[in-house]
């Protein structure tokens, strides 16, 4: 196992690593709508979907990998209301195939943020 970290994703809020690599495959923590500062985003639950995907970006890169390599995705959502609109965000870093999801309602996430994001990526 090989902790994967990123300079350009916000620090880690407790004792975990943005993700790990193991064999040809990653798994990444959730992240959350967090600038590299750690400041949240926005309130705007579509700004904070494309800050969580940023992140996800930046944690996939130090990972060597990118949206292409995502096979799974979790996503965490505070009001289910809010799903076209992340979905909208979350659709638009995907260009090419499409992986496999979930998506649930959560009654709080960390900060109190809308949406968190993880994912799982294959090197093949």
């Amino acid at each position: 196992m090989k902790p994967i970290n990123s300079e350009k994703a916000p620090e880690a809020l407790g004792p975990y690593s943005h993700g790990v690599k193991v064999g040809s495959l990653f798994f990444s923590s959730g992240q959350i709508p967090l600038t590299k500062e750690g400041e949240i985003i926005s309130e705007d639950v579509k700004e904070q979907t494309d800050q969580v995907m940023k992140n996800v970006q930046h944690v996939l890169e130090a990972a060597g990998m990118n949206f292409d390599n995502v096979v799974k995705t979790t996503i965490f959502i505070s009001d289910m209301n809010d799903f076209p609109h992340i979905n909208e965000v979350y659709g638009s870093y995907f260009t090419g195939k499409l992986p496999a999801r979930s998506c649930v309602e959560v009654s709080r996430l960390p900060k109190d943020v809308q949406v968190e994001i993880e994912v799982v990526a294959s090197e093949e």
